[in-house]
């Protein structure tokens, strides 16, 4: 049966689909502009006034630029050592601890719920947390950024619910034939809960990918430098001292232009190339995780 639509309903499809243009085109734009003025030559962009929409005169000179920079190369590959190894140690404690509070045979589970949900709202604030970090002779180290994010409370509950979302008659038949808590929590409980650890990988995957602030407080040797706290340099404090090239007589501003905004491509289109993996994985382990109890 064919249902015949009315005039409010072809004018509600016209302004929902022209609305959802208009926002499809103001949260592309600005990733398209970056790329466009980071192919474009130091004196495209200085001129450009306007939309730019391709660069006139393409140029590799600032991604040559960034390249070459060691600090650049230094950087991914400390970003890449603490987004495996950190997105691992998250997911392993985050996982462990939501299991345990999943179990409603396990004591005293609730009021510890409660005071991990407390962190959510009061902290001790950075000094405190510095003084924390210092104590433990963790300044200047890899823990200093692996360890005080190690459990995030939104991602716990998150698990947690999807955990609990679980029959339990699957791991009462598993105990059944003689499953212990560990094999019933990695043979039942997290292949039937990949979606939501799908989401998991992702929120704290590009939580590591943005860190620099932690790193900017607990690091003091420069080799250790995550890639987005070399970001912030070049784009905030402007430390275009590594990054010089031959530029004849181009002016040095329009240079730094350029080389800005490669710089935000080179540090941007990783993630953006793994979000398409997990994205079919994600609204389905989101609403998993947000089924209310």
């Amino acid at each position: 049966m064919k249902i015949k639509k009315t005039v409010g309903d072809y004018l509600f499809t016209f302004l929902n689909s022209s609305l959802m243009v208009l926002l499809a085109v103001i949260t592309i734009y600005p990733l398209w502009f970056v790329a466009a003025a980071s192919f474009s030559s130091a004196a495209d962009v200085m001129t450009s006034r306007g939309l730019m929409l391709w660069p006139e005169h393409p140029s590799l000179a600032a991604y040559q630029a960034v390249l070459e920079n060691p600090n650049i190369a230094t950087g991914y590959l400390n970003t890449l050592f603490y987004l495996v190894f950190g997105t691992a140690l998250n997911l392993l404690f985050t996982t462990v601890l939501a299991y345990g509070l999943s179990r409603r045979n396990i004591r005293f589970s609730g009021i510890v719920m409660k005071l991990i949900v407390f962190t959510m709202f009061f902290s001790g604030g950075m000094i405190p947390s510095y003084m924390l970090i210092k104590q433990l002779h963790m300044i200047g180290t890899v823990w200093s950024i692996l360890l005080p994010g190690l459990i995030s409370t939104y991602n716990l509950i998150i698990m947690r619910t999807a955990f609990r979302s679980i029959p339990e008659s699957l791991e009462e038949s598993a105990r059944l034939d003689g499953a212990g808590e560990w094999a019933v929590m990695t043979r039942i409980v997290v292949p039937l809960s990949i979606p939501t650890m799908a989401v998991m990988v992702l929120y704290y995957g590009v939580g590591h990918w943005n860190s620099w602030f932690n790193a900017s407080l607990y690091l003091t040797d420069r080799r250790m430098f995550p890639l987005q706290l070399i970001l912030r340099e070049i784009l905030v404090i402007n430390a275009m001292d590594s990054m010089t090239v031959d530029t004849g007589a181009m002016d040095r501003l329009s240079v730094e232009q350029t080389i800005k905004y490669a710089t935000i491509m080179v540090a941007t289109v990783p993630i953006l190339c793994i979000y398409p993996f997990l994205q079919k994985h994600f609204v389905k382990g989101v609403m998993i995780g947000a089924i209310k109890e």
